[in-house]
């Protein structure tokens, strides 16, 4: 058993096709999905694609590369999050690489969905891009260690990855790890501990080898773990176990 740890079915090329994608979900044994918020203005269409689905899953969030909207309040991402079908605050965080300038505005609206977790008891997904100094600052100064999260799409150092572990944070990893230049985010997955190891797609984006380039889908997240599975010299199933056990721990509310 699989489990999707971050994916944006409600984006329109996933949406579309739903029943082709759960249909390919099941063929491949990823039994669940956590689809992820992106802006508060999609966010009703989200909750009632996770609404419609057993195995399916929402947070509540805006990313940091949104700019110019209403900036969310801890308030509201408390209220949203009562919704029994969301499980989680974000996605959230820093991103320095693809907005210059001041950004000091990220920074706030990361505060806020700390604060939000924190209130609602409800675990944090965070998105960090060239600020991981900042990410990691901003987590320490807000108590992000009371309600722990998970650092999606992991792309950083091992030494970041520990000091996020300390936090109370897991470690996703993405199709990212499957690409041949991804050699130091290889050497990372084989340290990791499995207790603290969640897979995911980030679909429609980065899908894996050998799928690489095209739409991903949370089916997808199979190679992912074959992957890992292959640097650690471990067996498909207990990188399968351990994940979603580890997913069921972190999202109590799934």
């Amino acid at each position: 058993m699989l489990i999707d740890s971050h994916c944006h079915l409600d984006f329109p090329d996933l949406a579309s096709n739903i029943d082709e994608i759960l249909e390919n979900m099941k063929n491949n044994e990823v039994t669940h999905a956590l689809c992820v918020s992106v802006n508060l203005e999609d966010f009703p269409r989200l909750l009632l694609l996770a609404e419609g689905y057993q195995n399916l899953y929402a947070s509540v969030g805006v990313h940091p590369d949104y700019e110019d909207l209403t900036e969310p309040k801890s308030e509201e991402l408390v209220s949203l999050a009562k919704n029994p079908k969301v499980i989680a605050i974000g996605e959230t965080g820093l991103d320095y690489s693809r907005i210059k300038g001041d950004l000091e505005w990220q920074r706030n609206r990361f505060r806020e969905h700390i604060r939000a977790a924190r209130e609602c008891n409800k675990p944090l997904i965070i998105h960090t891009r060239e600020a991981a100094a900042d990410t990691l600052s901003i987590m320490a100064e807000e108590g992000a260690d009371q309600i722990g999260g998970v650092m999606h799409c992991f792309t950083e150092s091992w030494e970041v990855a520990q000091k996020a572990m300390e936090m109370n944070f897991y470690i996703s990893f993405s199709g990212i790890v499957t690409f041949k230049n991804a050699a130091n985010l290889k050497e990372t997955a084989k340290k990791i501990p499995l207790e603290r190891m969640l897979i995911e797609t980030d679909s429609p984006y980065l899908a894996p080898v050998p799928f690489r380039g095209k739409t991903n889908q949370p089916a997808y997240v199979r190679h992912v773990a074959e992957e890992i599975a292959s640097l650690r010299n471990i067996s498909l199933n207990e990188v399968a176990e351990s994940t979603t056990k580890n997913f069921f721990s972190l999202f109590k509310y799934a």
